[in-house]
């Protein structure tokens, strides 16, 4: 990649994502002496909305899913493409076929895990032939529980030589001022996501598979034995309401699981998977308690109708996908630019180890969790890819705490998170 005249390409700078990853990227720049450029369909449309955000890009390609040809010329002239066209299921293997051929490494942050496994089955091989970081699910699902763990289980491994036995993460958030707005929640992009996958013809089975993304099948086994998948309301040590993780409670532990087997494979240790469970605590005065528990149970039933779609068979299926894709909204819904800022946000992983010893990692962070603090997190992760020596020398379809190690992690203050380990 000495010869590439880009360090870093966004992919999609129209959206709503993709126009925050660029701002990140403007903001970047001048410290950073970063090399970037959008890309974008129709450029006319890319400069025009990044302008309305005070943007300027340095250069915008011309780029489309529909013509591979200008997808290859695009990755040819950069370090790294950051994917922000979405559904991935729908759109996105041109783009990662062109990043691998042209040898240039790739991020997205699809939750569509079928799709990741698909990729996993069919291109890791390829990527790891030609030196290329293939990083998926790499925003708020699931770069900031996937570093946090992997940050657990190194310090258990310093402090006491032992591994991980069993891990508990919980995000909690405060919103900005003034009433919520529909906008606020889940994505136009998340939900049309959500349809792409149960309309695709992928094994329904992957969608709600803790260990979707380990190849060893004796490993897969034993995580599926070990940290199934509950989706059930449930009361933690503080007495806050547990709800399943949004948008999906079936994203995270296929990754997190993945980063475990890698790093064992890698090593050539036998390692046991941990019992992983996550959600979102919902904390309040003791009055309040029915109402967190019918917003868990909401969340719990919204997360039932998708296990149970995946399970249905593939015309009822379609079926369902077609429906949902008509009423729900789109990929260019989202919250307005004053509903990004105010939010504060935390993730805290509870760790503790097979001798019973106890790790804490707290993410702390700013920002719309689904839209800005996402789009900081892949911009930044873009300039550590970018960078000579930064990342692990690995190559091939990883995670993102396989893709980026621990050893940076204080980079991702530039984004507004911040790691700290507590032990």
């Amino acid at each position: 990649m000495t010869e590439r005249d880009l360090d870093v390409v966004v992919f999609g700078a129209t959206g709503v994502t993709g126009r925050r990853v660029a701002a990140y990227l403007a903001e970047r720049a001048p410290g950073t002496g970063v090399r970037w450029a959008v890309a974008a369909r129709d450029p006319e449309k890319a400069r025009r909305l990044l302008a309305q955000d005070g943007v300027a890009a340095p250069e915008i390609l011309v780029a489309d899913v529909a013509e591979p040809s200008t997808l290859v010329t695009m990755a040819a002239r950069a370090r790294v493409v950051l994917n922000l066209v979405g559904p991935y299921t729908r759109y996105g293997r041109p783009v990662i076929e062109a990043c691998v051929d042209a040898g240039a490494h790739y991020a997205d942050l699809t939750g569509e895990i079928p799709f990741v496994a698909q990729v996993i089955d069919e291109v890791h091989q390829r990527a790891v032939d030609a030196g290329v970081k293939i990083v998926q699910v790499c925003g708020f699902e699931s770069l900031p529980p996937d570093l946090a763990v992997a940050l657990a289980a190194e310090t258990a491994r310093r402090r006491w030589h032992d591994d991980l036995a069993h891990v508990d993460v919980e995000v909690s958030w405060s919103m900005p001022p003034g009433l919520p707005r529909p906008s606020d929640g889940i994505s136009g992009g998340t939900f049309q996501s959500l349809v792409a996958v149960a309309e695709s013809d992928a094994d329904a089975s992957v969608v709600t598979d803790p260990a979707a993304l380990v190849d060893d099948p004796v490993a897969a086994d034993a995580v599926r034995a070990r940290s199934p998948i509950a989706v059930r309301p449930r009361r933690n040590d503080g007495g806050a309401v547990v709800a399943p993780m949004a948008p999906a409670a079936f994203i995270n532990p296929a990754v997190v699981h993945r980063t475990t087997a890698l790093l064992a494979a890698e090593s050539g240790a036998h390692v046991l998977p941990f019992a992983y469970r996550e959600g979102i605590a919902l904390s309040g005065p003791a009055p309040t308690l029915p109402l967190r528990y019918a917003t868990a149970g909401v969340l719990s039933g919204v997360q039932l109708a998708i296990l149970q779609t995946a399970r249905a068979r593939p015309h009822v299926r379609s079926r369902i996908a077609g429906a949902l894709g008509r009423v729900l909204p789109s990929s260019g819904f989202g919250p307005s630019a004053d509903r990004l800022e105010g939010w504060r946000w935390q993730l805290a992983v509870r760790a503790r180890t097979s001798g019973g010893a106890t790790v804490r990692v707290r993410v702390d962070a700013a920002g719309h969790p689904g839209y800005l603090a996402t789009a900081r997190m892949l911009g930044e992760a873009g300039l550590m890819l970018a960078e000579h020596r930064t990342t692990p020398d690995r190559a091939g379809c990883l995670t993102p705490a396989t893709a980026l190690g621990t050893e940076h992690v204080d980079r991702f203050e530039h984004a507004r998170l911040r790691f700290s380990v507590d032990d």
